[in-house]
């Protein structure tokens, strides 16, 4: 008797050891902008937790989208980590974003090429994006060297900054 049921036990556990247990991995075809990109696969992948400046915001958005491209060229492996919420309303992948041991979201913000920037209920890493925020700023990191941050890329998209070419002021 022990070993039928060791026998069902075993059985009814093999399914879950064959599920993947997270997206298949992405190899990148090209980064958008400073917190967006493709996989080969035709995925579009927006990084959870962190905003960057919009392309139209000139100079600045053009600095952030080169921050990604250097972490994630095209043809490079990454691996897709989700939270709570896996897609938006664009039908963009959220995610968490992995190269190797670097958390790439984190490393966006710790160089300054983003700001933090977080949509509950996918926070799981807000407390490691906060420390690195609070690092770059005081070390002047990336965009945080200028005033490119005096308007965020969420009050640009609303109109919501007007002069410089950062939408600033």
């Amino acid at each position: 008797m022990p070993l039928s049921i060791l026998w069902l036990a075993l059985s009814l556990a093999a399914p879950a050891l064959h599920r993947p247990s997270g997206p298949p991995p992405c190899v990148v075809a090209r980064v958008v902008d400073g917190d967006t990109f493709y996989c080969r696969d035709g995925r579009k992948v927006r990084l959870i937790g962190v905003d960057s400046p919009e392309m139209a915001q000139g100079s600045p958005g053009r600095a952030a989208r080169e921050g990604l491209r250097r972490m994630l060229h095209a043809g490079r492996t990454v691996r897709l980590e989700l939270d709570l919420t896996p897609t938006d309303r664009y039908g963009r992948v959220l995610a968490w974003v992995w190269d190797g041991g670097t958390l790439v979201n984190e490393a966006l913000v710790r160089q300054g090429w983003a700001l933090l920037y977080t949509v509950p209920p996918n926070v799981k890493y807000v407390e490691r994006l906060t420390r690195a925020q609070k690092k770059a700023r005081a070390e002047r990191a990336g965009l945080w060297n200028g005033t490119t941050f005096d308007c965020p890329p969420s009050r640009f998209r609303r109109g919501q900054c007007v002069g410089s070419e950062a939408g600033g002021q």
